[in-house]
């Protein structure tokens, strides 16, 4: 089972690497440098195309990799690091997809409003 979850995880994340390279898509690098941005935007919350909910669930598997308590521990040689792999890959290509449709939405020309200004 964990090994269809694997090849489950390596495939999306491919697929969304191949997302990166359609002519006007955001690169991967801009996506990349893309994630503080949107990170900042959702938790002001400017940008609604993450929710609160998600940005806990990418903590807690953050809180997972560095945690010395795992479903499988280190200790088994190879094994305990894949589910730590796989935690990881799930956590970069949500980041990436999302960073992605953020980007996407900054392009599309988010009002920039400055306090005090009046808006027609």
């Amino acid at each position: 089972m964990k090994g269809k979850r694997g090849a489950a995880a390596a495939g999306q994340a491919w697929q969304i690497y191949s997302e990166t390279l359609q002519d006007g898509a955001p690169r991967l690098g801009e996506r990349v440098r893309a994630v503080p941005r949107m990170l900042k935007a959702v938790l002001r919350g400017d940008y609604k195309g993450m929710s609160i909910g998600s940005l806990g669930l990418l903590a807690l598997g953050i809180v997972y990799i560095i945690s010395p308590i795992d479903a499988i521990p280190e200790v088994l040689p190879i094994v305990g690091v894949v589910d730590d792999t796989g935690v990881a890959l799930w956590m970069a290509t949500v980041l990436i997809r999302a960073a992605g449709d953020f980007v996407a939405w900054e392009r599309g020309g988010r009002p920039h409003v400055v306090v005090g200004d009046v808006v027609d």
